[in-house]
């Protein structure tokens, strides 16, 4: 039964609030804070899935950027929860397909996010200076998943390229951001889903590495956020049993 009127409540929040934040956008379309705005808008949500967020930001953060932000990708419902940890002036990279999705594709367009072709390996290059233009540009920060595809709980998954890249193409400084599991932690029908850990580790700056070192830039960020994502898990286990 719990898990009925959950779900019934999310589908009727995520029309309403895509309706009414198309209608937001269409009156400044594309502006830097738009999907800052309706992300927090839709983390309101943890409270229907019953999470508890708690977000840890490192002091360095703040005082700077714009950023390129690279996140581990572990499934769908990030929408809601990661969502929540947006930082302003910052917008994401998606899918174009996302663009004809009624109501939430829409807003995803008008909030100002940059639309990729995932299909299309030979754009590739495009994409990172696309992306780098748009930071310098519009002087905001990037959210990218460097995975490339969610890792449905097998982990932290190797890294592709394109976000070291478009940090080192748009000369701003790398800020990685560890999500503790969230694979199998939701229960529509369970009250109660728990904690989900959220850090943000101290910017890598970028002008320590030059083009032919990213790839080392790529397994030192690896590294870090599988050490810090470890770290998280476990803290949430020892919560268990210590309660």
């Amino acid at each position: 039964m719990l898990a009925a009127v959950r779900w019934f409540i999310l589908a009727v929040f995520v029309v309403l609030i895509g309706i009414i934040g198309c209608l937001f956008c269409i009156l400044r379309p594309f502006h830097r804070n738009n999907t800052y705005l309706w992300a927090r808008v839709f983390g309101s949500a943890t409270r229907i899935l019953g999470v508890k967020l708690k977000l840890k930001v490192h002091p360095d953060v703040p005082t700077n950027g714009p950023y390129v932000y690279v996140c581990n990708h572990q499934n769908s419902w990030e929408i809601f929860t990661v969502a929540a940890t947006l930082p302003p002036n910052t917008v994401t990279l998606g899918k174009k397909s996302l663009k004809w999705i009624p109501f939430f594709g829409w807003l995803y367009w008008l909030a100002g996010n940059i639309l990729i072709d995932r299909n299309n390996k030979g754009r590739a290059h495009g994409t990172i200076a696309q992306t780098a233009a748009a930071i310098k540009k519009r002087d905001i920060s990037v959210w990218m998943f460097p995975e490339g595809t969610r890792s449905y709980g097998r982990g932290l998954l190797p890294f592709k390229s394109g976000a070291f890249h478009t940090a080192y193409q748009a000369g701003v400084d790398i800020v990685p951001v560890c999500v503790s599991n969230l694979h199998g932690k939701i229960h529509m029908n369970r009250w109660n889903n728990g904690e989900l850990l959220v850090e943000f580790l101290a910017p890598i700056h970028i002008a320590n590495y030059r083009k032919e070192t990213l790839r080392e830039l790529s397994k030192h960020c690896h590294q870090l956020m599988n050490d810090k994502i470890v770290a998280l898990n476990n803290t949430l286990e020892q919560q268990k049993d210590n309660p």
